[in-house]
């Protein structure tokens, strides 16, 4: 996608307003929601305690300390660490099995760079620090960035310019992300379903105990499937047309249970580390996904609150 595409691209824009609406605290708690927490210094939180006082009117149940509330015969509130990261590593996929086609037209790497536009453009509001690291059988190539969601947005776009003439190398992608020290770190990891097999999960189920993790898996075409309105279909990895007489019903269904069955597998492991898998078929419907997990976890921690805080309607920005 190149940056006047992007300027034009409706997604690029939800993403930007969406980030710039949203108030600082709502950011926090929406990137906690799919990141894990890590102590920060700072008050409010579920790590240590810091102090203990007194229950006041507003005060969360979850901060009630049971423990000293019955030494001292009324409610007290413990005052914990609160938990927080600061640095988010984008290990994005720039194989060229990248360029095949999604249904609605987009190739996977256009929907996998929105993908991790999204989270920039909350990341960055937060200031955290972010290394964007491209893979493919060639190289590794990471780069840092300190500026705003634009300048990340048009360093993004510039890099995805060139040809991708290099197979993917997922599995190198992986380990480096293995070698990343701080524990803390959020992993965003973009690539296609077509990329993760048994031997990467298993890569993914290790980082995963490590890393807060966030794997977008973005759908492609199934090469059987006869899509319509696709004269030919061709592989992505050798530029070979598909024989038209392979797309077989039957041999559609089999690709397709194959990939339900990876998806749900990986979804399992993710959801057992308490990481996240966004799964979509376009930039629009990761979006979508991606309001709608944060939505439905806030609106599940808000049932637990004393009081109930002012509604967020984080959807609101689309």
């Amino acid at each position: 996608m190149s940056s006047a595409q992007a300027s034009s691209d409706p997604v690029r824009r939800k993403i930007e307003a969406l980030g710039i609406k949203l108030s600082l605290p709502t950011v926090r708690k929406a990137l906690g929601v799919l990141e894990g927490e890590h102590l920060s210094h700072r008050s409010g939180g579920t790590g240590d305690t810091m102090d203990i006082r007194a229950y006041e009117s507003g005060d969360e149940a979850r901060f009630i300390d049971w423990k000293s509330s019955a030494r001292a015969g009324r409610p007290m509130i413990a005052q914990r660490e609160r938990l927080a990261t600061s640095r988010v590593w984008m290990l994005l996929d720039v194989g060229r099995e990248m360029s095949g086609s999604c249904m609605g037209g987009e190739r996977a790497i256009d929907v996998a760079a929105n993908a991790l536009a999204m989270f920039a453009s909350l990341c960055l509001r937060r200031s955290d620090d972010i290394s964007l690291v491209l893979a493919d059988a060639a190289s590794i190539t990471r780069m840092q960035f300190s500026g705003g969601f634009t300048e990340f947005e048009h360093r993004l776009d510039n890099a995805l310019q060139g040809q991708m003439n290099n197979a993917r190398h997922i599995d190198a992608l992986l380990d480096y992300a293995n070698t990343i020290q701080d524990r803390n770190a959020l992993v965003v990891l973009a690539t296609d379903e077509t990329a993760l097999g048994d031997k990467q999960l298993h890569a993914i189920r290790k980082l995963a105990q490590s890393h807060p993790v966030v794997v977008v898996d973005v759908a492609t075409i199934n090469p059987f499937s006869r899509p319509s309105g696709y004269r030919h279909v061709v592989n992505a990895r050798d530029g070979r047309r598909m024989p038209a007489f392979l797309a077989q019903p039957d041999m559609s269904k089999a690709v397709e249970n194959h990939r339900e069955f990876a998806t749900t597998a990986l979804r399992l492991e993710l959801d057992h580390a308490g990481s996240t898998l966004l799964h979509c078929a376009s930039s629009e419907l990761m979006f979508t996904e991606f309001i709608r997990i944060v939505s439905s976890t806030l609106t599940r921690s808000s049932r637990n609150l004393l009081r109930s805080p002012k509604t967020l309607n984080i959807g609101g920005a689309q």
